[in-house]
């Protein structure tokens, strides 16, 4: 394993610009089927997969790590191929299993079959040995590139630095397992996405939205509906945090007064440091996004539609 990201294949091979991520997904629409079914956004498709995939997670009594780097590996493996031509459940079952397996907290493949099986029995055979086949062609996509850097080590080695709270970590951990559910483990290092997490952290804490935050979106509590985040964020004096750091308010902001003392300090050290401003901005306006999507989710409707895509494919063999 590569200790250094800066030397890493996830470095080297597996982080892109938003326009060579848009060109490799135009690339790979498969263009007679654009009347076909309308597929929802891919932040949409990402939530839902999230949350079906830590619905295994707590059958098996998996780690948050292995639903991570099985959420990476999910998205490297559509940067190769088209999401219409695959069984999602399928991939999704695999690459949890895969996952485990490289994060040292393995299951028996008959065990996650049996789970999967239980959960989507449309869409998972008895048959563990097709999680086996699946697991070589993701392999194979990903060209047995499988080590994952993530932020969550970072934000551990800079808990004593910035002076976090056990809750600024807790919070910080929290957003760094949301953040995959959008395209910034393809465009940004772990180091950026550590130090936006604490950022938002702190601004969480200072402005009481954290534990709303918590509950809203632990897959163990789906349907419950606090105040949104995205509201909690702009309560919390985020316009002020992106106005002190040289970038644009989030909407609904203003950044008419200094930020908070705590949030100073961050900021202070963000400007004496080689961290790249601009992107810990991009990387904290992209979470905002992402959780007005969730604010407006209809998981029922992209399950719906994920599985007619699936049904009409296997129907069209």
């Amino acid at each position: 394993m590569a200790a250094n990201f800066w030397v890493s294949t996830q470095r080297r091979h597996w982080m892109f610009t938003r326009e060579q991520l848009a060109e490799i997904r135009e690339n790979l629409k498969d263009k007679s089927q654009d009347h076909q079914i309308q597929l929802p956004d891919v932040r949409v498709i990402n939530i839902f997969l999230k949350t079906e995939l830590c619905r295994l997670a707590k059958l098996t009594h998996s780690r948050q790590q292995a639903i991570s780097t099985a959420q990476v590996y999910i998205k490297r493996f559509y940067t190769k191929v088209n999401f219409r031509q695959t069984n999602p459940y399928l991939v999704m079952v695999t690459a949890f299993y895969l996952a485990c397996k490289m994060e040292e907290c393995p299951q028996h493949i008959r065990v996650v079959s049996s789970e999967a099986r239980q959960l989507w029995p449309e869409f998972i055979t008895n048959d563990p040995a097709k999680i086996g086949e699946c697991e070589f062609y993701l392999i194979s996509e990903m060209h047995s590139q499988l080590i994952v850097h993530h932020p969550y080590r970072t934000v551990l080695e800079l808990t004593k630095l910035l002076e976090l709270t056990t809750e600024d970590v807790s919070q910080a951990t929290t957003l760094i397992s949301d953040h995959y559910q959008t395209d910034l483990p393809l465009l940004y290092p772990p180091h950026v996405i550590a130090v936006m997490a604490i950022l938002l952290a702190v601004i969480f804490g200072s402005g009481g939205g954290g534990s709303a935050h918590r509950n809203q979106y632990s897959h163990s509590t789906i349907g419950v509906n606090p105040p949104s985040i995205s509201t909690s964020l702009r309560e919390s004096g985020l316009g002020v945090t992106l106005s002190a750091l040289g970038g644009t308010n989030a909407p609904g902001t203003t950044g008419a007064t200094r930020p908070d003392p705590r949030i100073q300090r961050i900021i202070t050290w963000l400007a004496e440091s080689e961290v790249d401003i601009k992107a810990v901005v991009e990387c904290t306006q992209e979470m905002i996004s992402l959780y007005e999507v969730m604010d407006g989710v209809n998981m029922q409707q992209c399950k719906e539609i994920i599985s007619r895509m699936i049904k009409t494919r296997n129907a069209d063999k």
